[in-house]
């Protein structure tokens, strides 16, 4: 039987191309994004093996939104894969209250939620996987991204907090770290800036989304049975 995974963030570069590798290596899909519905309809009509089973919009960072998201989703999931989230990038003392609430919410709160409402049937099953995209900066933060690095930074102890409490569980939890990748969220960089910082990368290259899905779905395999709590950092050797 198809294993079902629910993919939050479907219609970034990074979620796309995690879809794409995961309906190829025979997975049922349960998309969620926010507003960018093109990428979606996108991968709808590439699907030719009836992968996907629903699509969902919502926005992660309205709780109530949050909560009768995961109401709606009838179906068991054998695996979660948070993809999504947004950024802000600025001096710390710009951001508004509300612009670093919505990060906490996406990025920690939501997760939390999610996760706490699908990891008990995980655990009835003694079965499931949830595999994280966070980012090289939640290890070492960066300067006008502290927000966004802090609350990476959280997911990535929430991962390896929560991989302790479940293992015994039959349950992975992991994540994967992407240093510079060529996606948009990268688009407030300049020419010339995205130069310097590839200049610091030893393969002297962004990685592509595609390296970055491959990775996802290592961890999502039998294959990586016994790996348990890793970040595994996908950064061309940065």
């Amino acid at each position: 039987m198809k294993k079902t995974i629910l993919l939050m963030g479907a219609s970034g570069d990074i979620g796309s191309a995690i879809a794409k590798k995961l309906m190829a290596d025979g997975y049922q899909l349960i998309l969620h994004y926010h507003s960018n519905q093109a990428p979606i309809e996108a991968l709808m009509q590439s699907d030719r093996h009836n992968a996907i089973v629903a699509a969902y919009q919502v926005n992660v960072a309205d709780e109530t939104e949050v909560h009768a998201f995961i109401q709606a989703v009838s179906i068991s999931v054998d695996g979660i894969v948070f993809a999504g989230g947004q950024a802000y990038y600025g001096l710390f003392q710009d951001m508004k209250p509300e612009e670093m609430d919505a990060l906490l919410q996406v990025h920690v709160k939501s997760p939390w939620l999610i996760t706490h409402h699908f990891l008990p049937d995980m655990i009835r099953r003694q079965q499931g996987s949830i595999v994280f995209v966070t980012s090289m900066w939640g290890d070492y933060g960066a300067s006008n991204e502290v927000v966004y690095s802090s609350v990476k930074g959280a997911q990535n102890i929430f991962v390896k907090a929560l991989a302790k409490e479940v293992a015994v569980s039959n349950i992975q939890v992991n994540a994967v770290s992407p240093g510079f990748i060529d996606t948009k969220m990268n688009a407030h960089l300049s020419a010339e800036e995205a130069a310097v910082f590839i200049e610091e990368i030893p393969e002297n290259r962004a990685g592509r989304p595609e390296e970055v899905a491959n990775a996802v779905s290592y961890l999502l395999g039998d294959e990586s049975s016994y790996i348990q709590g890793e970040i595994i950092h996908i950064n061309g050797g940065l």
